[in-house]
């Protein structure tokens, strides 16, 4: 990670940052660029430097925001048209953190509205193209970061996971990418999706540059009670066992493209050259997965974007006549009806459906149940290896267009994915190689609760 220091100026790097920003403007990327405040703050920092003074671990380093955290006067909109126009009033803990030391935001970078998706099509602001590729999806919903980093516009850029956010789109884009334990970096100022799976992570181009970023935010936050005390390098790193495992049904799967599996074969065959065990797991319950999530994650979506009604902030409709409705019932209606894009809404309603009376046992209840089992069978599998090394996702980025009309055949892309974050375990994507038409292909590297900082060390040797 290029900081700046007496020989390299926080303003070059800027600079640099933002010609790259221009140069890559065709993937459409960025949603705001904020070049007067970066080169402000640039200059500040290489004063600073100039006089003596101390600067933080991150001094000038150029960072993308994804446009769902909230930064002082920046746009917090979440790619979404109910929250066009927002500007927050605070910054989130994350960004306080990495402002603090020195990180200079550049810009907001594109998602799917509200993070629901997984290429980044089902953004307000169009989709984000794939950084080798440009008839092919970024990724999703953090596809935007991943492309600025993949791209060099940026040094790092912020994500988030709620069910393979980061690690796909990084795993589609060639860069690393670390979905923390839950609880491990305060979610305060992040535009909720659904709240018991979301984390804040990163996007990088090394396993290094993913531990200092970890190493500043992490910790308890008293402003999200759902963090946990610091355990981030509370200890010597050290691996127990040796052991990597992998999973076997998803090994065996048929939705599994030869080409990643290929990659997989590979990297487990050099971890055993390396000195690891190498076993075998089997886990039947990750079957219901991606069931369970998509009962838990709209439930948790449905109450989470009941909040917007026109009334408090973003997007208020203007059409409020209508002879059989009050015009409060119309704000209400038509504010959602027209600020939500057709994902939000199908969240929404599949979210409600579960949740009302006569369903939630049915569906929610159980999808529950499901989750406490994928919980217990990754606990057992961490009994007998250090990590698990599996696939990000099934296929490689696929085309622009392809899934969009297929909500389920989109949803599929999530199944290696979802079950890290129904068990709030962390998990690091890593490049692992190419296709033959040049498409990078990623593996995830899983490990149990608070073992951040073990599995980066892993990626580090691994992905050499």
């Amino acid at each position: 990670m290029k900081i700046a220091n007496s020989s390299t100026t926080a303003v070059s790097l800027v600079e640099a940052s933002l010609k790259r920003i221009d140069e890559t403007k065709d993937y459409n990327i960025f949603t705001f660029i904020d070049k007067d405040r970066a080169l402000k703050k640039a200059k500040e920092i290489d004063a600073k430097i100039k006089n003596g003074e101390p600067v933080g671990k991150l001094a000038g380093v150029p960072f993308a925001l994804k446009a769902n955290f909230l930064s002082k006067n920046r746009p917090a909109n979440a790619s979404a048209k109910i929250l066009t126009d927002f500007l927050s009033p605070v910054d989130s803990t994350a960004v306080e953190k990495l402002e603090n030391e020195g990180a200079i935001c550049v810009g907001c970078v594109n998602l799917d509205a509200f993070a629901h998706g997984s290429s980044t099509e089902n953004s307000f602001f169009g989709p984000t193209k794939n950084s080798k590729d440009k008839t092919r999806v970024a990724g999703g919903s953090s596809g935007g970061s991943a492309v600025a980093v993949a791209l060099n516009c940026v040094e790092f850029a912020t994500g988030t996971d709620t069910g393979g956010s980061i690690r796909q789109p990084a795993s589609f884009n060639g860069v690393f990418g670390i979905k923390p334990t839950y609880g491990a970096i305060s979610r305060y100022g992040v535009v909720a999706m659904a709240s018991s799976l979301d984390v804040v992570g990163f996007f990088a181009r090394s396993a290094s540059d993913l531990d200092l970023l970890m190493t500043i935010t992490a910790g308890r936050d008293e402003k999200d009670q759902t963090t946990l005390p610091d355990f981030y390098g509370e200890k010597d790193v050290e691996l127990i066992k040796k052991s990597v495992g992998y999973v076997k049904e998803f090994v065996d799967s048929s939705a599994l493209a030869p080409e990643i599996k290929s990659a997989l074969e590979a990297k487990l065959s050099e971890l055993k050259s390396k000195g690891y065990e190498i076993v075998e797991l089997s886990m039947p319950t990750l079957e219901y997965a991606l069931a369970a999530y998509y009962i838990i994650q709209p439930a948790e979506v449905a109450s989470n974007l009941s909040r917007y009604d026109g009334i408090r902030y973003g997007f208020r409709t203007e059409n409020l006549k209508a002879e059989d409705k009050t015009p409060l019932d119309l704000l209400f209606e038509n504010t959602r009806s027209e600020g939500f894009m057709r994902e939000n809404k199908r969240r929404i309603m599949i979210g409600n459906f579960v949740l009302s009376s006569g369903f939630y046992d049915a569906y929610f209840l159980k999808a529950a149940k499901a989750r406490t089992l994928i919980i217990e069978e990754f606990e057992k599998a961490f009994e007998k290896v250090d990590a698990i090394l599996t696939p990000v996702s099934p296929n490689p980025a696929f085309k622009l267009g392809e899934k969009v009309s297929d909500p389920v055949a989109m949803y599929l892309e999530d199944v290696m994915s979802v079950p890290v974050n129904l068990a709030g375990v962390p998990a690091v994507a890593f490049p692992a190689g190419e296709t033959k038409d040049g498409l990078p292909l990623g593996l995830q590297i899983i490990g149990p609760r608070r073992s951040d900082k073990n599995l980066l060390k892993l990626v580090e040797e691994i992905s050499e």
